[in-house]
């Protein structure tokens, strides 16, 4: 098989594996802060594993520890609100609203990066604001699920923009690596002032200790190894519009497992639609940008 379809098949296969992170996120039973500790637990203790067995170089300066380990501690809040929005509402409505980050990230880079607004990334984003709304409106008993959901997308976008900077100078898995370490320790600080981590619950049954293993390992820590690799031969835009399908696939994996739980109003999918097709234009349109 050629080297490019290879690497685009390895790429669906981890955007699906990130759009079953929303089903795990509902059939596991803990609630969101304690599920996020032990799945960056888990993604950091298998990654510095496999950092020994390859013998790679992880060591990195002070400025960018800091950096990353700071950084960290957005990807855990980003995190935490997303499965928390996922136990308050459904994965279809979370996942939608995520996908939102494209919005967020078309006002926070030009502000972080100090660059012009385009007229284009507008146009998309009141696209977007459009479909945010018809969710609202039709699917009213889920506004604390769709709030946490856009607030995840907020966090999302920005430690996605402070990464395209950082992964000009690191390597993105040596970034990676060290932002989890960060949001463990955020989060296990939280946790000791919330007085949780003196009880932890180590009595999960077996099904909630299997789909946590799997969530940490799987869809952690071997996904971003997977999804990181394959980023050196695909073009930027490729990557991009494949990645858009996480939501798609999350919603048809929802669907599958919960069925009559994940069936939406009309006005609901109208929404959703208009969320996705913006998020799916938004690299076309940044590509023939880039090109004028």
């Amino acid at each position: 098989m050629d080297i490019n379809k290879k690497n685009l098949l390895i790429l669906h296969l981890t955007v699906l594996i990130w759009g079953f992170t929303g089903v795990l996120g509902k059939v596991i039973t803990i609630d969101a802060v304690p599920l996020v500790w032990y799945r960056v637990l888990i993604a950091t203790s298998t990654l510095f594993l496999w950092f020994l067995v390859t013998k790679k170089n992880i060591k990195i300066t002070k400025k960018q520890f800091f950096q990353f380990f700071l950084t960290g501690g957005i990807v855990a809040i980003h995190w935490i609100f997303f499965f928390h929005a996922i136990k308050v509402s459904t994965v279809s409505v979370t996942l939608v609203c995520l996908s939102s980050f494209t919005l967020f990230t078309a006002i926070l880079e030009p502000l972080i990066k100090k660059q012009p607004i385009q007229m284009g990334d507008i146009l998309i984003g009141l696209l977007i604001i459009l479909g945010i709304y018809m969710i609202f409106k039709f699917e009213g008993q889920y506004t604390l699920g769709i709030i946490f959901g856009l607030l995840a997308a907020v966090a999302s976008s920005l430690f996605s923009t402070i990464n395209s900077t950082l992964v000009q100078k690191s390597e993105p898995s040596i970034i990676g690596f060290y932002e989890l370490i960060g949001g463990l320790f955020w989060i296990t600080l939280y946790r000791f002032y919330d007085g949780s981590l003196i009880n932890l619950p180590f009595n999960l049954d077996l099904k909630n200790w299997f789909y946590i293993g799997i969530l940490g390992t799987l869809c952690t820590s071997v996904a971003y190894v997977a999804g990181v690799s394959v980023m050196r031969t695909l073009s930027a835009f490729r990557v991009a519009l494949v990645t858009n399908l996480e939501p798609v696939y999350g919603i048809i994996l929802a669907f599958f497992f919960f069925k009559d739980k994940e069936q939406m109003t009309g006005g609901f999918y109208i929404g959703a639609l208009i969320i996705l097709g913006s998020i799916f234009l938004y690299p076309i349109y940044k590509k023939r940008k880039n090109k004028q």
